[in-house]
């Protein structure tokens, strides 16, 4: 699965989404409960790393669990290969979830209405804070599971459950795919049937009703710390800077501004960057906080 995305340009991005909706079964867009990555080989990818253990008790150090939200055609594995060991090998109880899952589309999540794909969130929040017995958790998303989690501290109740989120390269005013989607309009019907095969996609271009109501009245709620992380070359979440958030207690960071010889683009800075791994710690735990250059990249 991950060759494949790697070698996924905005272009092909673009023609994956009109595939899985042309070829997708007629049916309801409710996501569906169950997640479509067999929980058996969930837990056994994950525990070889140590993550998705629901006896870790945070520490007085990092007294909070993490809840990583993976992107679009992602899953709770593959997004986080990197990261979610990265983390525990720094002592973070570490959490991965399921989410936005169509009947009839295995493996590739994240495609149905992001705010059912928000309950499901909320719903593994109560379940990690119960598992652990803490009061709130910190998230870091990918991509839309960046954005997505904003959704769930505005309107269903998760700024009471949540200290910090950190997005790398979250699509938090949508995406025109480098102008791509200003191209919908003249092939009739293709946004028609991504709003229906796939309204997750739907949900993320520029402009959508659902981000129209998500960034109405203000991007952020009180009590939550906001970061986001982004790159320069990223060719997916278009224009890059339209991810920023404006507001208190937010900070955003572009990681050439740290490292100006840094190549990530939309993938790398999930899946494999260590500088921008390593800004996600800064974020988690800002009392600890070091300077990120470089060199975080052998941190």
């Amino acid at each position: 699965m991950l060759p494949w995305k790697r070698a996924f340009g905005p272009l092909a991005a673009l023609l994956l989404a009109v595939s899985v909706a042309t070829t997708a079964p007629a049916v309801a867009t409710t996501p569906a409960a169950t997640p479509t990555v067999p929980p058996t080989a969930v837990t056994a990818a994950a525990a070889s790393s140590g993550w998705n253990n629901y006896s870790c008790k945070p520490s007085t150090a990092h007294p909070r669990p993490v809840v990583l939200v993976h992107g679009t055609f992602g899953n709770s594995v593959d997004n986080w290969l990197g990261l979610a060991p990265y983390l525990v090998n720094r002592g973070y109880c570490v959490f991965s979830l399921d989410y936005g899952q169509l009947p009839g589309v295995p493996f590739f999540n994240g495609l149905g209405p992001i705010d059912k794909s928000a309950e499901q969130l909320g719903a593994y929040v109560d379940r990690v804070l119960a598992a652990t017995g803490t009061s709130k958790v910190d998230i870091v998303g990918h991509s839309q599971g960046g954005m997505m989690p904003r959704h769930y501290l505005k309107f269903l109740g998760g700024a009471a459950k949540v200290n910090a989120l950190v997005g790398l390269a979250p699509d938090n005013h949508g995406t025109t795919l480098l102008g791509l989607t200003k191209l919908l309009p003249h092939f009739p019907g293709a946004e028609d049937l991504l709003t229906e095969k796939t309204p997750g996609l739907a949900d993320q271009i520029a402009g959508s009703a659902f981000l129209t109501k998500l960034n109405a009245g203000g991007d952020t709620v009180p009590g939550v710390k906001y970061t986001v992380i982004a790159t320069r070359y990223d060719q997916v979440v278009t224009p890059y800077r339209s991810q920023f958030l404006s507001g208190p207690d937010v900070r955003n960071v572009t990681l050439q501004d740290l490292c100006a010889v840094n190549l990530s683009e939309h993938l790398a800075i999930g899946l494999i960057d260590r500088i921008a791994f390593h800004e996600v710690t800064n974020a988690l735990d800002p009392g600890r906080a070091t300077p990120t250059t470089c060199a975080s990249v052998i941190g």
